[in-house]
Order: C-alpha cells, then structure tokens, then sequence
C-alpha cells in the first residue's frame, strides 16, 4: 500500500487481512472467525460461511475471540475458536466454534450457550453464494422433510424467500464440478440479498416467519452446522484463478447511451451550511438538487423557506423529496405543503412523494402497517402540485420497492436508493455491492419497463434504517453496519466507490444519480469541527464534479478483464473522448488494452481520467 491509511480509508484503522486456509483444490480466507471467499481450483464456490449474532435493530454484533488455533497442513486445516457477545443489560453469550477443511469437504461447527438469556433476532449461520455466473441457473434444493427440488438461483431480483425449508443447496461450481451445502441445527430458508445491494444469495437460520426478537434461554446449548461438500468428475488441470494479479485488460465494448444527470442532496439539517457554501456547489454544478422534506421530522416552513434560498442560487432543477406524514387525509396534507411552499415562493421542478411508514421495512411474514393507497397519495399530489412532475417510489431502498411495487401508470418517473453497508461493513463486501447494482436495474426496467428512473441519495453512511428503530451511532469511525457515519466516506474510498457505482449503473438509462449531499455526514466537503486532516474537500469531491460535468455526454462501455478490481467506461463531450477508469481494490493494478494508449499504473482506490489509443 503506497498511500496513507487515512487518506485511503479516513482513518488510520486498517483491517487485519484474511489468513489463506489451503486443503489440496479448496482454498478459503478466515477473517473476524469467519470464512470468505470459498474456492475450488481458483472459483469463488460460496461468498462466505458466518456464525452471526444480530441484535433487536438487527445490527450485528462484534464478538470477542480467544483462544484461538489454527492448525495448518498440505490438504487439510482445522480452526477452533471461543467467541464472546454482551448484550443488553449484562446479558453474555459464548460460542465455541470448530472448523475443519479438507480437499473436497468443509465443515463449520458452531455452539452458543448463553448462562443468563440472550435476546436476539438472529443466531447462527448464514452462507453466502456469489451472484455473477451463479444467477439464473440451476440449484436443486433438499426440503427439511426431505423433498428434493430441481430449480434456479433466481435472475431477475426475488423480492421474498426464493427458497425456503432448506436442508441443502448444491449448485455448479464449473463443468463437471458441484458444491453442495448442507445444514443442520435448525430450519434454513434463503432470501436474495441483490435487494440490499448485497452481491450474494443468503442462507440464515430461523424463518423470518417466526417471532423477532425471540431470547435463547439460559444454559440451553444451541449446535448447527454447515457443511460444503465438493463432488468433482472432471479430468482437467486445476484452474488458475479468475482474477489474476498481473495486468487488466479494458477493450471497448458495444454498449453506449448518455450519462444521467448528477444530484445533491439537501436537508433542513445542512440547509444553512449548504447555503453558506454555496460558492462550491457552483464549481461542482449538480443538474439537479433533492430537497428532503419530512413533516414528522418537524420539517415546516421554515425548511421550505432555506430550500428556496439555495434554490434560487442553483442553475439547474430541483426536486422535493416529500415523506408523507399520513396521519390526516393525503389530500389534506398535501394541500397544507403546497400552501407553505406558496408562503416560502419555492416551487421545484418536481415532487417526489412517498408515505412516511414505507421507508420501514415489512419482512416475510410480517402485518403490512396501515397506509392510504398509493393511488389517492399520487392522486393528491397532482391536485397540491399542479404542472409539476410527480415521482413515486421508495425513499428507502430497493428492497422495499420491489416488495411494494408502486403503480407505474400513476407516476412520471420511479426513484429509490441503496446503501452498502446494511448487512456487513467491512472493505470488501462494501465494494462487491457494485457487483449487485445491474441486477437492480435490470429488476427495475424489469418492472417499469422504460419508464424514468432516478436512483439516490446513495452513500456509504446510512441515512435511514428501515429494518429497525435507528441507525448506528459510530463515534469511534469503525466500520460498522447500518452506521450513520462512516469513515471511508472521507477518504480515496468513497471516491473510487462512486465512480465504479456510475459505471455500474450506466446501462440502466438513468435520468438522475444522487451520490452525496454537499455538507454534512453524506457531503462533499467536511465540517468546521471535523479534524484538520479532513478540512476542506473530501476525494469525494473530485467524482461527483466529474460526474456532473459529464451530464448528458455520451458514454461507450469499457470492457475489464477483472471488474471485480477495475472498472472503467469511455465518454465523449466537447472536449473529445477520453477513457475514465478506477482501481476499486486497496493494492496497485496496472491496466492495458485496445482501449488505452499505454499501460497504466493505479494506486489504491485511484481514479483517472486517460487518453484513448488511436
């Protein structure tokens, strides 16, 4: 690594890497007790294999390890560990965990004991399968009453359990090679993690069907286990990896469209900061601001009032994020807005409006809360919001939309966010969501065809928590889950995460991307009581001006040998074309190719903007 931590990560916290397990063919790291990237001759067979414990808000505990061993020989490994969560009000649990590898068998043995009660929403296992060259094809599944299914790992987004009662999963892992994973200790069921922008299928114990939080008694051993059988047939060598470490190929590709408009977004939290910064939201030139207005937040007309005066210092467009209180009539509450928009003379270019309760999650099994139809709330916009666009959606994520499926024929243009950081926070997976956002657009345009469609804000920090009462205070800037502040927003790693998150959702026709708000724990630049080191503009900066320069120019595809590391695009505007690339990986990638002139260098998580070849 040649750049500093803190410049990379906005921290000096560097995760401890994985420790490589080898038994023969089968390789796998071990990191935090747990196991990731599960291969077999150099591919990826599962993503990860985690004992986890989540809490009543379902953030996921951090347990302490002891006594760890880890014992290590040519075809085989063997792992043993004791591990320790603290729950609330003195409440402990202790797991003790054995894992085992062989050259065509793992096995992951896990006992929790808690001596006082532990209250959780989740305990056990949750086995990950990647989703690129995974999805859409064949899965045969054994029910826990020992039913065997043939079917398919689904392609377009699943939103409930495509899956459940499961005692095993075998799938291909290449020709002539299957994996097949079994578990035992309870009843398993999967959901598709692609709609919180996770790049996996998830296996988790305990059906969602059932009571949450539920408490594991007192002195009462809880046992599973999870084991990964590999039946091989082939006669062929061992495969080489599929992302090497030597140079990245970018070649031009076929596809090609226009690059969306770039949004900011602004609260009435950083309303004034915003405002006072005004002179930087010019240099960057958004297309487009996203104004959040939220009744039950206390948002009034105060708020409208500020919205209107950074408005009126903005060249572009504008929209009103609106969360719908729905405690009186929609049309009433719709009307009373309009008239406090009148007071504060702002009008935006559009309305985006949605009932406040949606943003909450419903999980599988769940009531459905109370909540006008969708229809009258549209319906009611138009008559509060004449000769204005309307938008419908999810003011959350993509999960909820899919699962409430807004009425297209009501709506001038769909909307919804993502967040990387739901189910885990470390570097990697936080990167490999990329790898799930063209499934997600895919299911949209899936869904409303070539309707327009707008995605954001979507920032590492989590704005909103659906799936529980709050978001994560992080004052310690870990990488925690569901964290409403995180570190790496103020280093090279947003940066590269942005512009790897534009490319990957090029092809989807965007209208609009929200990517940051300009001040704030989502901004581009860092608050006068933020320390020295990260004063002025953050890396994230640099992307967004990119981007908003770059609206409306036409874009080509760009090829990557290993878009897992590299992704890049090419784009033409006035100035000519010119290839746009990002190392989305900690280390140094050199790239090539017909697409560039010469081979090029990248620092950790660089961006660059390069010459095309002739």
């Amino acid at each position: 690594m040649t750049a500093d931590a803190f410049q990379l990560y906005g921290t000096y916290a560097v995760e401890t890497p994985p420790v490589r397990l080898t038994a023969g063919k089968l390789t796998a790291d071990l990191a935090d007790g747990n196991l990731r990237t599960i291969r077999y001759q150099g591919i990826e067979a599962l993503r990860a294999i985690s004992y986890l414990v989540r809490d009543r808000d379902w953030g996921t505990y951090s347990p302490e390890i002891a006594d760890l061993r880890i014992e290590q020989g040519d075809d085989r490994f063997d792992i043993a560990y004791r591990a320790r969560c603290e729950g609330l009000d003195g409440t402990k649990l202790v797991i003790d965990v054995r894992i085992r590898g062989y050259p065509d068998r793992l096995d992951f043995e896990a006992e929790a004991v808690s001596e006082t009660g532990f209250e959780t929403n989740r305990c056990g296992f949750c086995i990950l399968h990647p989703i690129v060259g995974v999805a859409g094809s064949a899965a045969r599944v054994e029910h826990v009453d020992g039913r065997i299914v043939e079917t398919r790992f689904p392609d377009v987004i699943e939103p409930w359990q495509p899956f459940k009662d499961m005692r095993a999963i075998s799938h291909e892992v290449m020709p002539d090679v299957t994996a097949e994973c079994r578990m035992e200790g309870d009843t398993f069921e999967m959901e598709d993690q692609r709609n919180w922008s996770d790049a996996s299928y998830k296996t988790y114990v305990r059906p969602l069907a059932l009571p949450w939080p539920y408490k594991i008694p007192a002195n009462q051993p809880v046992r599973q286990k999870t084991s990964l059988v590999i039946r091989d047939t082939s006669r062929s060598a061992a495969l080489s990896a599929a992302a090497s470490s030597g140079v990245i190929r970018l070649e031009l590709g076929t596809q090609t469209g226009s690059m969306p408009d770039i949004g900011v977004v602004v609260t009435q939290e950083e309303a004034d900061a915003t405002l006072s910064a005004r002179s930087l939201l010019s240099e960057i030139a958004p297309r487009e601001l996203l104004f959040h207005f939220d009744p039950n937040a206390g948002h009034g007309a105060e708020a409208l009032q500020k919205f209107a005066a950074i408005a009126a210092a903005h060249r572009g467009r504008t929209t009103l994020e609106i969360a719908l209180a729905c405690k009186s009539s929609p049309a009433s509450e719709a009307a009373e807005i309009a008239r406090q928009m009148q007071r504060a003379d702002f009008r935006p270019d559009a309305i985006l409006i949605s009932p406040s309760i949606d943003r909450q999650s419903t999980p599988p099994g769940s009531k459905w809360p109370d909540c006008p139809p969708l229809e009258e709330i549209y319906a009611a916009a138009r008559a509060a919001f004449p000769g204005i666009r309307i938008g419908g959606g999810m003011l959350s994520y993509f999960t909820e939309l899919n699962r409430k499926r807004v009425p297209s024929g009501e709506i001038d243009f769909v909307s919804h966010c993502t967040n990387p950081i739901v189910h885990a926070a470390d570097d990697l997976s936080v990167m490999q969501t990329l790898e799930a956002l063209p499934f997600i657009t895919r299911s949209v345009r899936a869904i409303y065809g070539d309707k327009p469609y707008r995605i954001g804000p979507s920032t590492i920090p989590m704005r909103q928590n659906p799936y529980g009462s709050r978001t994560m205070d992080n004052p310690a800037g870990g990488r925690i889950p569901m964290a409403n502040r995180d570190p790496r927003h103020n280093g090279g790693f947003a940066e590269a995460f942005a512009l790897g998150y534009a490319i990957r959702v090029l092809d989807a026709g965007l209208e609009c991307l929200t990517l940051s708000a300009l001040t704030g724990p989502f901004g581009l630049i860092a608050g006068p009581d933020e320390p020295t080191e990260r004063g002025g503009r953050r890396p994230l900066f640099n992307t967004v001006q990119t981007l908003s320069a770059l609206a409306g120019a036409s874009w080509q595809e760009c090829v990557s040998s290993s878009p897992s590391q590299v992704l890049s695009f090419m784009a033409r505007d006035a100035g000519g074309a010119k290839i746009y690339v990002v190392n989305l990986t900690g280390e140094e990638r050199r790239v090539d190719g017909g697409a560039l002139a010469k081979e090029v260098r990248l620092t950790p998580f660089a961006t660059a903007v390069l010459p095309l070849a002739d």
